[in-house]
């Protein structure tokens, strides 16, 4: 695994009113890495991708990014280069191939017909490329989804549960493109999933967060076999650890 840093965060806490829903004292992210990170639902998952998005500032602490660090304003340039595909696919009204080339269009190239038909080839969605959005299945939207993401090349990419809600066809479907992705083209992958054997499947390293705390980070065989934390040998387990 490449051993250079893309993400630092430092003393991280993000609190909404009183509650405070984050709480990372130290992880790094390195390039070229699959992250997983699993945990039950309401432990902060989506409010840490959120803040690698630069969607929302933390509270207080600091994110760095390739070297530079941030705890606030940050400019669209390095905002760009990392994005995220959510649970749900959300799709604009229009055709898929409209769909795929949606971001290029929204950064000046609207030029981008041979990369489009190239994106949606790698995910399996050619025959498809004229057909309204809003007609597709599930599955076959996440793919969308993917692809509108992927064809952006951008050097970090968020996954918030995007298989949560598919078949086992399309969740093989979508594990198998992104973790193409990542060897073919080094892309650095932060994947959110509640399941831990998704997790076991895809990720270099994987991390478990619980009750806003991240509790271990660690290479998968070590997570899953010689966990460090109790607390993750019980949840690798299924047991209870809220």
């Amino acid at each position: 695994m490449n051993a250079e840093k893309i993400f630092r965060l430092e003393q991280v806490r993000k609190v909404y009113g009183r509650r405070e829903v984050l709480a990372v004292e130290e992880l790094d992210i390195f390039r070229g890495e699959i992250l997983g990170l699993v945990g039950p639902s309401g432990a902060g998952k989506s409010t840490l991708l959120r803040l690698l998005n630069f969607l929302e500032p933390p509270t207080s602490g600091r994110i760095y990014f390739q070297g530079n660090g941030y705890d606030g304003r940050v400019p669209l340039p390095v905002r760009r280069r990392i994005t995220t595909v959510f649970q749900r696919p959300l799709l604009l009204e229009g055709t898929v191939a409209y769909n795929v080339a949606y971001g290029l269009r929204l950064r000046g190239r609207p030029d981008c017909r041979e990369k489009v038909a190239g994106m949606l080839e790698r995910v399996g969605l050619s025959a498809l490329a004229g057909e309204p959005a809003h007609t597709l299945s599930g599955g076959e939207a996440q793919r969308v989804a993917l692809a509108r993401a992927l064809i952006l090349e951008p050097e970090v990419l968020l996954l918030d549960e995007p298989t949560a809600n598919l078949d086992p066809y399309h969740v093989a479907l979508l594990e198998e493109i992104v973790c193409r992705q990542n060897r073919e083209h080094g892309t650095t992958i932060v994947w959110v999933t509640h399941n831990v054997f998704q997790a076991r499947r895809v990720a270099h390293r994987v991390g478990l967060l619980l009750n806003g705390q991240l509790v271990e980070v660690a290479e998968t065989r070590s997570f899953f076999e010689r966990p460090r934390d109790p607390r993750t040998a019980a949840f690798v387990r299924g047991e209870m650890v809220y």
